[in-house]
């Protein structure tokens, strides 16, 4: 027979067996949708999370006295943790710094701070930033109504406040007339002076916050280990590197480190938790594509079950098309051809499905809709080796069939 007959001969077997066609490419379909949807949705949160931490800019980074924690699974990382930084510490570091870079200075002044106007109130968990009159141009935030803290009212301790704009819109509704009125922070009269821009929410930005004069942090914060944060901006990107390094020798003058001494505070750039978070992703991904894997190994065996039935149910066609001339290649042909051609619809139909659903968990945990290339491609090559392993059996097996018992078969 020739290849182009065989591959008619396997069609017309396909379409003539529509019932175990479909029941088989499901088998398939469903193996290759829990490997492909695992993964996009994996690969959807990586994109996300890369992308919602450069929304806090490529240009910046923070001294802090410790570094950053994280948990995810059974994977534990503490963070290192050095004395506080002093609040003239941290103005001796800005003061020689700043003529290089923008530098603001900031503490959290309360976890858990009321805000309330007249009978309206927030939450009872907003954040209460001290900070100083450059901590807006660092952060990259902007005013929608009002103006920023001035000079004097850090130097002198006014109790003035500006508010994200979530809590702006709970206490004064859609207008955002708050400017100028007053507000309580947990009993504490403030005059609110800016109303914040909306920078969204997620799982490192909020609107959620009140910030106020870096002197007046003491108001809420009583704690004399309080330890404050030191932010810095540089223009491009390409000079981080450097402006880290410089960064790195005036805060060892802050700190009056000797030559000897390590280094007793952390820079954490922007992207630095994302890189923390995504390569601890990668154990999810390797997890995914395990599972998957295994799903898919259970959808091949059954399809070699529905192989093999196939074999006994066509022994009488096996034998007649050996009576007119095929030879056992060619048996051997068709049956291989029907399972690829079989698990590559599978494949196809579990692609789409897996693309759907791994894109819908993706979106209800935050993450953003992507086409997985990469995993369209494995998928595929995937269900060529699962046809090929599927069904090579049950074809050396029809191959094998002797005609005249298989003619002879009822």
């Amino acid at each position: 027979m020739k290849f182009s007959e065989i591959i008619l001969q396997s069609f017309r077997t396909i379409q003539q067996n529509r019932v175990r066609t479909i029941i088989t490419c499901c088998i398939i379909g469903f193996g290759i949708m829990s490997l492909v949807g695992i993964l996009t949705a994996i690969d959807g949160l990586k994109t996300y999370i890369n992308k919602d931490f450069s929304s806090m800019g490529a240009n910046t980074f923070k001294i802090r006295n410790r570094g950053m924690a994280i948990n995810i699974g059974v994977v534990k990382m503490a963070p290192k943790i050095f004395r506080p930084i002093t609040y003239l510490e941290a103005q001796k570091f800005k003061k020689l710094f700043e003529n290089q870079h923008p530098v603001d200075i900031q503490v959290v002044s309360n976890y858990t701070g009321l805000l309330k106007y007249q009978e309206k109130k927030s939450n009872p968990n907003v954040l209460v930033f001290g900070v100083d009159e450059d901590y807006l141009e660092v952060e990259s935030y902007h005013i929608l109504k009002g103006r920023n803290f001035s000079f004097g009212e850090m130097n002198l301790g006014k109790q003035v406040c500006v508010i994200g704009n979530d809590i702006a819109l709970k206490l004064f509704g859609e207008q955002l007339d708050g400017v100028g009125k007053n507000i309580t922070i947990d009993g504490r009269r403030f005059q609110v002076i800016g109303i914040l821009e909306s920078k969204g929410s997620s799982m490192i930005t909020s609107d959620n916050f009140a910030l106020i004069p870096i002197t007046n942090y003491k108001f809420f914060n009583n704690s004399n280990n309080a330890s404050f944060i030191l932010g810095v901006k540089v223009e491009q990107s390409s000079e981080l590197e450097t402006a880290i390094g410089a960064a790195k020798s005036k805060m060892r003058l802050a700190r009056k480190l000797n030559p000897r001494d390590e280094n007793n505070f952390e820079i954490i750039k922007s992207d630095s938790f994302s890189e923390l978070l995504v390569e601890n992703l990668s154990y999810a991904t390797i997890g995914g594509f395990v599972i998957g894997l295994v799903t898919l190994l259970g959808a091949a065996v059954g399809l070699m079950n529905i192989m093999l039935v196939s074999v006994t149910e066509r022994t009488t066609e096996i034998g007649t098309l050996k009576a007119i001339g095929a030879r056992s290649s060619d048996i051997l042909k068709q049956f291989l051809i029907e399972a690829i051609v079989v698990c590559q619809l599978g494949g196809v139909l579990g692609i789409v499905l897996g693309i759907i659903i791994g894109n819908l968990v993706s979106l209800m945990i935050g993450g953003v809709f992507i086409i997985p290339w990469l995993w369209m491609f494995l998928g595929i090559l995937f269900c060529l080796i699962v046809g090929l392993l599927s069904g090579i059996y049950p074809a050396i097996k029809a191959s094998k069939q002797d005609p005249i018992e298989a003619l002879r078969f009822e």
